[in-house]
């Protein structure tokens, strides 16, 4: 399994919001503590803490204590993550777990989770993409490192 990120990616810097440095939060973490006045961000692995918080059509505005460029990658220490709720995950977690379906073929690793339209996606080094959606995923066992994937996701065994 690859080892896990020591940084976690909780956004990107967006388009400009007004003129005092505000910007939106593009791809912004669900949790609203991250981007609350007094959070402590990295922003290219410098510290930056956030001076204001607002919102503009439903997605985050913030300013921080220096000037950051758009596009920049907003990231936290892994060790400042709380862990997760019992029977949750990380989407960083997944990466490298194997993936099987429910008759045990292996259908390759994990190198991506990435965010989708209607809900994100599971991206394989075997060039298959799975939605990570309860009707897909049957069991992700992490101490495992493993995800079994319902039937019917996955092409069936090539006949001998």
């Amino acid at each position: 399994m690859s080892s896990e990120p020591t940084a976690v990616e909780v956004g990107r810097v967006g388009r400009p919001h007004g003129l005092d440095g505000s910007f939106f939060v593009e791809r912004a973490s669900e949790s609203p503590a991250r981007f609350a006045p007094g959070a402590s961000l990295l922003v290219d692995g410098e510290r930056a803490r956030v001076v204001s918080r607002k919102h503009s059509g439903g997605r985050p505005v913030i300013r921080l204590d220096r000037p950051v460029e758009r596009g920049q990658t907003l990231t936290v220490p892994r060790s400042e993550l709380p862990p997760p709720e019992p029977g949750s995950f990380y989407a960083f977690q997944l990466v490298g777990l194997i993936v099987s379906d429910e008759h045990g073929r292996e259908l390759g690793r994990i190198t991506a989770v990435t965010p989708g339209v209607a809900n994100d996606v599971l991206e394989l080094d075997s060039g298959a993409a799975l939605p990570l959606v309860e009707a897909c995923i049957r069991e992700i066992d992490l101490a495992g490192a493993r995800v079994v994937i319902a039937e019917g996701y996955a092409d069936p065994p090539e006949a001998a």
